[in-house]
């Protein structure tokens, strides 16, 4: 089990060294059992499209407090004692009024003829409120309607320009800034020094490094990179030029490789990785293309469609077929065992 000391996330691919979400070097929570004959690689940074796993907080729940004491009422007053019985008086009688019946119908005609008016100037009022409104909102509604056409035209044409955003067709790095992954791990080290990008792994094991966006894409493109061993000793497993690298779903590599071997007998050979797992496409080959020692060899790859083509310093290799299909992805840089590398004046170069 390897854990990240950054985000404390646990991983159970042993064969992972960084971290996914944030590309902290993974530390084991016990001593694996090690494979001499096994190779480990280096992953390239994360995939930021994959959000890392949400935790969520649960607060223990807090105990009921009792409710408040409900506030005793006083005791009720004590009743007074009952008044004392009212007394009847009988009253003098009142003399007969006069009948007042005509004056409530003439004032109820009169309230009749009020009304009725009102009823008729509220109805007249009514009728040309409506008309007002309808053709308030029949412009409304033709407004909004030029204006979500305009607003669709705007997103289609933002949406066709940004499809037609892709690589630029010339891409250069001399490695002056540092854009490229950098870390220690117990697999190995990638750091910057000097302008150049250096990359050492540890014994019997193996370092990668992807670049860290899609401008530098392989699709139909020639790929060319300076190449040293810094001691002049050739690693065990070479070093060198990788294409079309993608990281797969599930984390894995997935690539084409020139690597060499730059000893006393200078030698080449081509690899590649799918879901994690290293084949060999062209056996270790004698070439005296390759400068031995510590001498900068330039290693380039021509892709046209799904044919590849490797060479260096200018003279062909050997060229293969894609058979996987990969043709997108990005450069890359593979070095072995323990002796230094270092990598300069990348160039990418687009055909149409």
């Amino acid at each position: 089990m390897k854990r990240c000391p950054t985000c404390n996330r646990t991983y159970a691919d042993l064969s992972l060294n960084f971290c996914l979400d944030d590309g902290t070097p993974l530390t084991s929570d016990a001593a694996p059992t090690t494979d001499l004959n096994a190779t480990v690689r280096y992953p390239p940074p994360r995939d930021t499209s994959e959000p890392p796993p949400t935790e969520i907080y649960r607060p223990a729940p807090t105990a009921a407090s009792p409710p408040p004491p409900r506030p005793t009422s006083p005791p009720p007053p004590p009743s007074s004692p009952p008044p004392p019985p009212q007394q009847w008086t009988p009253t003098p009688a009142q003399p007969a009024k006069k009948s007042n019946a005509v004056w409530w119908v003439l004032g109820g005609l009169a309230a009749v003829l009020v009304i009725g008016a009102g009823l008729v100037v509220m109805i007249i009022a009514l009728a040309s409120m409506g008309s007002n409104s309808n053709t308030a909102n029949t412009n409304t509604r033709e407004s909004n309607r030029n204006a979500n056409i305009s607003a669709n035209a705007n997103v289609n044409s933002n949406t066709n320009a940004n499809a037609n955003v892709g690589p630029p067709a010339m891409l250069t790095d001399d490695f002056s800034q540092s854009k490229w992954g950098t870390g220690t791990s117990q697999f190995g080290r990638i750091w910057y020094v000097d302008g150049e990008y250096h990359m050492v792994s540890k014994e019997r094991t193996f370092v990668v490094m992807y670049a860290p966006s899609n401008e530098y894409s392989t699709e139909n493109a020639t790929v060319r990179v300076k190449a040293r061993s810094v001691s002049g000793s050739a690693p065990a497993s070479g070093f060198g030029l990788m294409v079309h690298c993608v990281q797969s779903r599930a984390g894995q590599l997935e690539d084409y490789a020139l690597l060499i071997y730059p000893g006393a007998e200078p030698s080449y050979e081509i690899i590649m990785h799918k879901a994690g797992n290293q084949s060999t496409l062209v056996e270790k080959t004698e070439s005296d293309a390759i400068k031995s020692g510590s001498e900068t060899n330039e290693l380039e790859v021509k892709i046209k469609g799904n044919q590849l083509a490797f060479f260096a310093n200018g003279r062909l290799l050997r060229a293969i077929t894609d058979r996987e299909n990969y043709r997108r992805g990005r450069v890359g840089f593979y070095t072995s065992d323990v002796f230094e590398v270092a990598f300069d004046d990348l160039e990418i170069e687009r055909t149409p």
